[in-house]
């Protein structure tokens, strides 16, 4: 206990090991890029600014899918979805065209359930659950969360009318709003104040519940069994 503590204060007081500990748990890292984006989220929300945080997350989730599998072809699939996002996105903003600003939409959902299936086939491919297995788990709720939230952007802009909310319901929903609600949505605690009345929304809405519940059931009761089994092992021998 005492040498994990040490070893602990000696990464704070080290700010140099950070990349070698960033290497080893990539996962690791895409969750605090995630969660620091949560964070960041409610002061810049608006319109605009979205494009910010897609350069935000635009080198953190290819290295991650690059890590994951080890593969050049993986690495430049990735980009190839995240550098026309960004121009499209800027596109958007720069030109004022909507249609622009659904395309850089639809490729960043393509390129989160790219970056999510990357690391549910990383925490499935062995019987070994690993600290950074534990942290990929986690990341990769959230990038299903935003993938999904990318998707309500998507049908928002082709259906206007697709999502409603209790404050100013004929408005068009705002980011946050629609990353609240694929949050809720994913977890299964519910749509909150924000609900999809037209019928594709509802099909998107229905398809991230099931794989709220298909996540839960098939990665992370996995890792669970797997740790038990581990730990039963280790008291065992």
């Amino acid at each position: 206990m005492v040498a994990r503590r040490a070893g602990a204060g000696g990464l704070i007081r080290h700010p140099a090991r950070w990349p070698a500990l960033a290497a080893r748990h990539p996962s690791a890292l895409l969750l605090a890029v995630q969660l620091a984006s949560l964070l960041v989220y409610p002061l810049v929300d608006g319109r605009d600014t979205r494009v910010l945080f897609s350069a935000f997350t635009l080198v953190a989730v290819p290295l991650t899918v690059w890590v994951v599998f080890r593969s050049h072809a993986a690495n430049w699939f990735a980009w190839a979805l995240a550098i026309p996002a960004m121009l499209l996105a800027v596109g958007a903003i720069a030109f004022g065209a909507p249609a622009l600003a659904a395309g850089s939409a639809a490729l960043e959902s393509v390129r989160y359930f790219y970056a999510a299936g990357a690391l549910i086939i990383y925490m499935l491919e062995d019987h070994t659950v690993t600290v950074d297995e534990l942290f990929a788990a986690a990341a990769a709720f959230t990038l299903l969360a935003w993938a999904f939230a990318y998707a309500f952007l998507v049908c928002q802009a082709l259906a206007p009318g697709s999502f409603i909310g209790a404050e100013e319901p004929e408005r068009p929903r705002r980011w946050l709003e629609l990353l609240f609600l694929s949050f809720s949505t994913l977890s299964g605690t519910g749509n909150g104040d924000v609900m999809p009345v037209l019928p594709y929304a509802r099909v998107l809405v229905m398809l991230e519940q099931f794989a709220g519940v298909g996540y839960i059931a098939a990665v992370v009761s996995r890792l669970i069994a797997l740790s038990i089994v581990r730990q039963r092992g280790r008291r065992g021998g």
